[in-house]
């Protein structure tokens, strides 16, 4: 898949924009948010633009969004956006009526990332600087689980991600480790079971996990900030300008059979320490921390972002991935450090946002072809 620019906007608050992200709950799959700042600006991909739609800014100026995520709200069916920052305070922004529906507190610091539930939206996963993990259900108002504790982590939790099928999650943090944990126990699953009937006269037994199912320092040797899965292998990033495709040793999924759902094989891996090293993928001038990357699963498309504005692609199931940089995308005026890049379910768009509150689409050519012909 080949994508070239199609257009770029900077935005008034002229501060870094950390966080973007798509909503894929929408059959519309242009749509998608940004935070940096104390607001977040909804936009929509229309015929090579950046079209914006709505923006929220949040009344407290102290505040910085550093991320974001879309639901919907089960009754209404309204899209949802929720936002976290700085201040650790979920905003749930419905989308519809453009106004703040509801607000949590309960970390004791920043929120650093924010995660869907692939398949019950209404759950949503926070990753904090207090060093814990919160599972919370935004439409019965109710703190489901805490991750961290005895065994978890032992500084900012910088990242997290759900499996496809929602049976575990893996975070990362500032302690160089990545942990799993698990969702499919039967005290995890019964405790959503019944955040969707809370008790109305008393609060919610919240349910605390301290204790990961597999805990790995093996795989990077400094700040691990961006995190996710593929299939049943995991994507790792740290400040030492390499993305690490691997897996534990020890087999500690039961969602799906090995080696995952739209993974390739690779033929060569490395094992030390509990962990299969299966790739390490080159991204230079990628050092500082606090870069996300994005991972399109059903297409096995891989991209991040680095220092100097370029947005790196690689195609996760070509049989050498190390060698399969699709391409690189870059501007001439696009030279700021790229924090977070997005795709979109359909492979149509690409979007970055940058230090410089500027934000970049790069549509798919053959998208860009059709256009023109119009």
């Amino acid at each position: 898949m080949a994508y070239k620019y199609a257009s770029h906007v900077k935005e008034e608050h002229g501060s870094a924009i950390f966080g973007v992200k798509f909503n894929e709950l929408l059959e519309d799959e242009g749509t998608f948010a940004t935070v940096g700042s104390n607001r977040a600006t909804v936009y929509k991909c229309t015929d090579g633009t950046i079209k914006p739609l709505q923006a929220y800014c949040d009344s407290n100026t102290d505040e910085c969004f550093y991320t974001c995520t879309w639901s919907i709200n089960k009754e209404s069916r309204n899209s949802l956006l929720v936002l976290a920052g700085l201040l650790g305070i979920l905003r749930v922004i419905d989308a519809t009526t453009v106004t703040c529906w509801k607000s949590y507190c309960g970390h004791g610091n920043a929120v650093n990332e924010l995660k869907t539930h692939p398949l019950i939206p209404q759950l949503i996963l926070s990753a904090s600087k207090d060093h814990s993990l919160r599972l919370w259900n935004i439409q019965t108002d109710v703190c489901v689980a805490i991750f961290g504790g005895v065994d978890g982590h032992r500084d900012e939790v910088l990242g997290a991600d759900f499996h496809i099928l929602g049976g575990s999650i893996v975070s990362c943090g500032m302690d160089h480790s990545l942990k799993l944990w698990k969702l499919d126990t039967s005290e995890i699953k019964d405790a959503i079971e019944a955040s969707e009937r809370p008790p109305i006269k008393k609060n919610f037994p919240t349910l605390r996990c301290h204790f990961p199912s597999f805990s790995t320092r093996e795989v990077h040797c400094n700040y691990v900030d961006s995190v996710c899965y593929y299939g049943n292998t995991i994507l790792s990033k740290s400040c030492e300008n390499l993305v690490a495709w691997w897996k534990p040793a020890v087999y500690v999924f039961t969602s799906l059979a090995e080696p995952g759902s739209g993974a390739a094989s690779p033929t060569t891996s490395t094992s030390c320490d509990g962990v299969i090293l299966l790739r390490k993928l080159d991204m230079p001038q990628c050092e500082i921390w606090f870069m996300k990357m994005c991972l399109n699963e059903r297409l096995g498309l891989l991209a991040l972002g680095n220092q100097i504005g370029k947005v790196t692609m690689w195609d996760m199931t070509a049989d050498d991935v190390a060698k399969s940089k699709i391409q690189v995308l870059g501007h001439s005026k696009c030279n700021s450090a790229i924090r977070h890049v997005a795709i979109s379910n359909n492979g149509r768009h690409i979007v970055c946002v940058c230090d410089n509150a500027t934000v970049w689409l790069w549509d798919h050519k053959m998208s860009c072809d059709h256009n023109s012909a119009k």
